[in-house]
C-alpha cells in the first residue's frame, strides 16, 4: 500500500522582498520546482527542489529534465524502501543533488504520512524544535544596520552577515549590524568570496574593534582546501565548510585535514541520506554540526528543521530564506517564535503543503 502511485513536478516561482546578494550572485526571484508523490494508499508527500546555479551548477531545467527522466523509474516502487530508491537516484544522476532532494523529500513525506509519524520523530525525535539565525545579505551598511534593529525586535539571537567583497566594506558592514543589533551573536559568510590571508585579516580587523565572531563559514573557495586550513589555524574563530563539503568523502577529508571546525549541512547540496552520513562523518571525526539551505521555501526550510532536530547536535542552524520572500506559498509546518522553529505541532511527515491542495494525510 506504499507503492508510488504517482509522481508530479511543476515550476515553483516565488518572488523575493527585495534582491538576495552573495559574494558570489544576485537572485531576484525564487525559481524552484515543488514535487507531489502520491502513493497507492492515498497519502500525498510534497517536495521541493531548490537549486542554485553558482553553488552547484543546477536550475529550474534542469530539474525538471531530471524529475521526467526519474519518474517512470520511481513509479510503482515502494515508498518505504526510500534508501534503495536514493541510491538508484544517486546512480543515476550523482551531481543532480537538488532534483534528488526533493524527490527524497516528497517521497519520505508521503512514506512517514503513511505511518502517521513526523518527520523529526522519523529521523530519531532528538529534538521537537531548532532554533535560526536570519541573515542579512550584501547590502549598504546603513541598510544592514536597520535590517539588524529589525531582526533584534523579533527577539532573534543570533545574525548572519554576507561578506566576500571588498573588505573595508565588509568591516563597515558587519559594524554597522553590531550597532543595530549589539545583543545579537554574529556569523559571518563569504560564500568563497576571499583568499586565505583576506579571511583572516578581516577577522583580525574586527577584531580590533571589539566585535566578536560565533563562526566564519566558507571564507575561501571550494577546492582551497589549503585556504581553509589556513583559516582555520590562523582566524582564532570556527570555521565552517559549506560549499567545500557536498558529500560524506569530503567531511572525511575536512576531519582528517583538520581543515574546518563546522560543515554545514545543505540537504540541496547533497540530498537526504547522503547528508545523514555526512552527519554521521562529522560526529565521529569531532567535526560541529550546522543546518542550511539555498533559497528555499517554507517547505524545504520545514524538512531541514525536521532533519536537525530529530538527529540532534546541531550547533549553528540557518534556516531563515522563507523570510526573504514576498509570499508564503505553503501553509502547516513549523511554528515562529523569534528565531525559534518549533515542530511539536506537526501531526505526521513534514506537514507543510501548497495552499489550496490536499494536506496529504491519511
Amino acid at each position: 500500500m506504499s507503492r508510488i502511485r504517482s509522481i508530479r513536478f511543476e515550476p515553483l516561482d516565488v518572488p523575493l522582498i527585495e534582491p538576495f546578494v552573495i559574494a558570489i550572485g544576485r537572485l531576484d526571484q525564487v525559481r524552484n520546482v515543488l514535487i507531489t508523490v502520491t502513493l497507492e494508499n492515498g497519502a500525498i508527500g510534497y517536495g521541493e527542489a531548490a537549486p542554485l546555479e553558482p553553488i552547484n551548477g543546477e536550475n529550474q531545467a534542469t530539474v525538471l529534465a531530471t524529475l521526467q527522466t526519474l519518474r517512470p523509474l520511481l513509479e510503482g516502487q515502494d515508498a518505504g524502501e526510500w534508501r534503495r530508491l536514493s541510491g538508484l537516484m544517486h546512480g543515476l544522476f550523482s551531481a543532480q543533488c537538488a532534483a534528488r532532494a526533493g524527490l527524497e523529500m516528497a517521497i519520505l513525506d508521503a512514506f512517514t504520512k503513511s505511518l502517521g509519524v513526523p518527520l523529526y520523530r522519523f529521523f530519531g525525535g532528538a529534538r521537537d524544535e531548532v532554533e535560526t539565525d536570519i541573515s542579512i545579505p550584501i547590502v549598504p551598511a546603513e541598510h544592514a544596520r536597520g535590517l539588524a534593529a529589525g531582526i533584534a525586535g523579533e527577539g532573534v539571537r543570533v545574525i548572519k552577515i554576507k561578506v566576500g567583497t571588498r573588505i573595508e566594506d565588509d568591516v563597515a558592514r558587519v559594524e554597522a549590524v553590531h550597532e543595530g543589533a549589539p545583543d545579537c551573536e554574529i556569523t559571518l559568510d563569504a560564500n568563497q568570496g576571499f583568499t586565505a590571508s583576506e579571511a583572516v585579516e578581516l577577522i583580525r580587523r574586527l577584531r580590533e574593534r571589539g566585535i566578536s565572531v560565533r563562526m566564519f563559514e566558507q571564507p575561501v573557495a571550494r577546492h582551497d582546501f589549503f585556504g581553509m586550513h589556513f583559516v582555520t589555524e590562523q582566524s582564532r574563530v570556527p570555521v565552517a565548510a559549506d560549499e567545500t563539503v557536498v558529500d560524506a568523502s569530503d567531511a572525511l577529508r575536512m576531519a582528517a585535514t583538520r581543515s574546518a571546525h563546522v560543515v554545514n549541512i545543505k540537504l540541496m547540496k547533497s540530498g537526504i541520506v547522503e547528508a545523514m552520513d555526512i552527519a554521521a562523518v562529522c560526529r565521529a571525526g569531532y567535526l560541529g554540526l550546522m543546518i542550511g539551505g539555498m533559497i528555499e521555501t517554507r517547505l524545504a526550510m520545514c524538512c531541514s528543521a525536521h532533519f536537525a532536530a530529530g538527529h540532534g547536535g546541531f550547533t549553528f542552524v540557518d534556516l531563515d530564506t522563507p523570510l526573504l520572500l514576498a509570499e508564503d506559498p505553503f501553509e502547516g509546518g513549523y511554528q515562529r517564535v523569534g528565531g525559534r522553529y518549533l515542530l511539536s505541532g506537526i501531526r505526521a511527515g513534514i506537514g507543510c503543503w501548497p495552499r489550496g491542495r490536499p494536506s496529504g494525510f491519511l
